[in-house]
């Protein structure tokens, strides 16, 4: 119920303004708190996407996640947000660019800022191990401050939220395809994973796949990552930064149902990626039977299990706010089933995709657009009306034009940069790795692989060191207990004292 606040006492109006000047502190800092949680997934895709791929790559992928945030920063204060969210036309916003936009905005600004670093983030797994830096910097500039933002004015931009004379984005509004219907998509499944989904599509296929992914007769060769820790404890930090992700898409914190909003998206994402992980988990038992000495042998996958939570959490974001949980574990249980065959097709139609971010985004988020309108609590399957069903077509006719906005950007910009040669290193490169040619870092130098007995060599070979071997050894050949000290003598050198207990 609106009041009119002439009518009321002044410290009656006094206390209705510090109450909403504290409702909106509050809300600025759960949006803060939350984005500050999913800026930490850039840490989780590094450590996944250097996991995944060889060691000699290790560096390469590391430097361009930590790039993506900063191009993004910049990229989104500069044009990006201006694009989502300034004043404009339903397809494009055209003001606040450099950062000219209210302060009370600023909260908001960070929010999807980490979101557009998402979506780009997403895109080097799929070109990861042979990309050129230059083509990463421009993909990652042009999806941050351009494609991206545009979809989100599309999906998300209310004028209703915050206060500017600006239009809604036409698939909120739907006025103009289905009056009354609403494109649902409450943390993004279409806006953020199947943009960057369809542009690791994109760069994908222009790249090529790399050299020994495809045997001569066209069967593809696996090509295991180097750290499967290192990829597990990625995977880890962005189920983490999931519940973030999801949660804070509400957006406040202060009004009354927020707190439950935000509780449901949590839960539902856990129930959601939990599903998916267990079904991906059987179904890489049930496929992934090889014959080894003649007898068929059955895997638990590590790997394919995170990919398979992702791919669940991807997957609810669309519904996530409206869901009950069993419409969460159906999402989860089908995304997982879309994730696992979906790599399996890309895979053999010769698209190297080495983080499977066109399974675990591109497609688990298009079934997610799907699965909200079916599994929400006024949805499909539990009202039967018909605004449900527009909500559906909307859902359709957003998704569509996501592909199309994303592609028709991307498919000329990789063609562009492979006409000038910018897109791919070459191939004596690619083979030694990118880490020491590109960025004379390697991730793991060999000087650094030493275990103590190259120095206890030199020491023996120079004399520096005092007593035998056989000194620490008994008559049988049985090392026995020894004490190592070293003394040095300055200048570097030192003495390796063996004495036997």
């Amino acid at each position: 119920m609106e009041v009119n606040i002439s009518l009321v006492p002044e410290w009656g109006q006094q206390l209705i303004k510090l109450g909403t000047a504290s409702n909106d502190n509050l809300n600025n800092f759960f949006v803060i708190t939350v984005s500050m949680i999913v800026f930490l997934m850039q840490c989780g895709f590094a450590f996944l996407e250097a996991g995944a791929v060889r060691s000699k790559n290790t560096t390469n992928i590391l430097l361009k996640n930590l790039l993506d945030s900063s191009v993004a920063g910049l990229s989104y204060w500069a044009l990006g947000y201006a694009f989502a969210f300034g004043d404009g036309t339903g397809f494009i916003g055209g003001s606040g660019f450099f950062g000219t936009f209210p302060e009370a905005d600023l909260s908001k600004w960070f929010f999807q800022m980490v979101f557009a670093a998402t979506a780009a983030t997403i895109v080097s797994g799929g070109v990861a191990e042979r990309c050129e830096f230059v083509a990463y910097l421009t993909y990652s500039i042009v999806l941050t401050a351009f494609c991206y933002p545009v979809i989100t004015r599309w999906a998300w931009h209310s004028n209703v939220s915050d206060g500017h004379p600006s239009n809604v984005g036409w698939l909120i509004d739907g006025v103009s395809v289905i009056p009354g219907a609403a494109y649902h998509d409450f943390a993004g499944s279409g806006v953020v994973h199947v943009c960057g989904g369809v542009a690791a599509l994109c760069g994908a296929v222009l790249l090529g796949p790399r050299i020994g992914k495809y045997d001569s007769q066209g069967r593809a060769v696996a090509i295991p990552g180097h750290s499967v820790p290192l990829a597990a404890l990625g995977g880890f930090i962005l189920m983490f930064g999931f519940f973030a992700f999801n949660g804070g898409s509400q957006f406040s914190i202060s009004n009354e149902g927020d707190g439950v909003v935000v509780a449901r998206a949590v839960v539902n994402t856990i129930i959601s990626g939990s599903a998916a992980g267990v079904t991906t988990i059987l179904l890489h038992r049930m496929f992934s039977a090889t014959k080894r000495n003649c007898i068929r042998h059955s895997t638990w996958s590590l790997l394919s299990t995170i990919n398979g939570v992702l791919g669940g959490m991807v997957a609810i974001c669309a519904g996530a706010n409206m869901m009950h949980m069993w419409g969460a574990f159906i999402t989860g249980f089908i995304s997982a089933l879309v994730y696992y065959f979906g790599s399996m097709l890309v895979e053999r139609i010769g698209i190297d995709d080495p983080l499977d971010a066109v399974a675990v985004h591109g497609l688990c988020g298009t079934w997610g657009l799907v699965a909200a309108p079916l599994f929400i609590i006024d949805g499909i399957l539990l009202s039967g009306s018909r605004k449900s069903a527009e909500v559906l077509a909307m859902n359709l006719i957003g998704w569509l034009a996501i592909v199309i906005w994303t592609a028709a950007i991307c498919l000329p910009m990789f063609g562009l940069l492979k006409l000038c040669k910018m897109l791919r290193v070459e191939e004596d490169i690619e083979m030694k790795g990118l880490d020491i040619p590109k960025h004379a870092e390697p991730a793991y130098p060999s000087e650094a692989w030493g275990d103590g007995w190259g120095e206890f060599l030199k020491a023996t070979s120079t004399g520096l060191v005092t007593g035998s071997s056989s000194e620490a050894t008994s008559s049988s050949g049985d090392k026995t207990p020894q004490e190592l000290s070293y003394v040095h003598h300055g200048n570097g050198a030192f003495q390796m004292e063996v004495e036997t207990k």
